[in-house]
């Protein structure tokens, strides 16, 4: 617990205290969004690089706070030398990821190179980590998956996970809460069952959120950028394939009486069903599931007259709801679980578009 501590008060503060020095450069070089655009919901020059102190505060506070007892408390050094293993590629990827973000924070990557990264990163995590889903633990009826599958659906997850945190970046302080609700749940589901090393991944990437969410919530002076978004998602991803692929044997009674499956859809339920909703509406309208527009779930809440930092809330209550759903439903019925959730969850999250936007006020002639 003392590591948790101090990685998540580590990344916070880091954070905190570095991160006007960057807003202060950013502005000095001119890395900023300009509004301007239709999409555009920012009515000033606003910094692009926060995703900088993201990816800073995150592995800082996980290298210095590595739990070097963990082998100990084990009995084994199998599992520490597997999670040192683990962040080896992890590593590797944020890297490849940041470096990308910032490029396209600051002049723009092509869709085709950037599909080509993402390729990339994903093999080094199924192939080289071996970071991919390989049991259904029950739900639908699945249990093993075979290799050929277990390698698409696991790209398929990554490629998804990473788009969907990127989508939602379109109000102040909503990406970044979202990432801080999910990262600080799958570190309390980690500490839970004494993975203290995926438990500080997961809070040190929460503390440096938190930190980041001062400067990002309205009205945002810094935002996260694609080098920010990216971080996030693979970090994620990594910690919502361990949750699914966690040897139930080490799990303890108290913490096996939800479906690991079906509670990491949960975690990232508002994202992923913003994203599914978004891809079913542009392929019906005949449109490129990737082009922009503004039917995300944050424009309709923005169109019914809430502020940034209302949309920001009310999406963040709803997360929580569904997280503390997934906890009340029986984990030896995977697919009731499935059921009550996901109805709940499609349910409320569409909830919204049965309100009427009001009407704009006629322009004086």
């Amino acid at each position: 617990m003392r590591e948790l501590i101090l990685g998540f008060s580590t990344a916070f503060a880091l954070v905190l205290i570095a991160t006007p020095s960057l807003i202060k450069v950013a502005k000095l070089k001119h890395l900023v969004d300009e509004p301007g655009d239709a999409r555009k919901l920012h009515r000033r020059s606003v910094p692009t690089i926060g995703g900088i102190m993201i990816f800073a505060g995150t592995i800082i506070s996980y290298c210095l706070w590595f739990p070097s007892s963990y082998a100990s408390q084990l009995g084994s050094n199998y599992h520490f030398l597997s999670a040192l293993q683990d962040f080896k590629y992890l590593l590797a990827c944020m890297f490849v990821l940041f470096f990308l973000g910032l490029k396209d924070d600051i002049i723009g990557v092509s869709p085709s190179k950037k599909l080509l990264v993402h390729a990339v990163v994903g093999a080094i995590l199924i192939f080289l980590a071996d970071i991919r889903i390989t049991d259904f633990c029950g739900l639908v009826g699945v249990e093993k998956i075979p290799g050929w599958l277990s390698i698409t659906l696991s790209l398929f997850v990554y490629i998804v996970i990473v788009n969907s945190i990127n989508l939602i970046d379109g109000v102040d302080g909503l990406a970044a809460g979202i990432g801080f609700i999910a990262s600080m749940t799958f570190g309390y589901w980690f500490y839970k069952n004494m993975d203290l090393p995926l438990a500080l991944l997961a809070v040190g990437l929460g503390g440096s959120l938190l930190g980041f969410l001062v400067y990002n919530f309205q009205p945002a002076r810094l935002f996260m950028g694609d080098s920010g978004s990216l971080i996030i998602g693979v970090v994620v991803y990594v910690l919502a394939v361990k949750m699914i692929e966690f040897d139930m044997l080490r799990l303890p009674e108290t913490m096996n009486t939800v479906s690991k499956p079906v509670l990491a859809m949960a975690i990232l339920s508002y994202p992923l069903i913003d994203t599914l909703r978004v891809f079913v509406i542009r392929s019906i309208s005949g449109r490129s599931p990737f082009s922009a527009d503004k039917n995300h779930i944050h424009h309709k809440l923005l169109s019914l007259g809430c502020a940034h930092w209302q949309v920001s809330l009310i999406l963040y209550a709803y997360t929580m709801i569904v997280v503390l759903l997934t906890f009340q439903t029986p984990a030896h019925t995977p697919n009731k679980s499935l059921l009550i959730v996901g109805i709940t969850a499609v349910l409320l999250a569409n909830s919204v578009f049965l309100f009427k936007s009001p009407a704009a006020p006629a322009k004086k002639t």
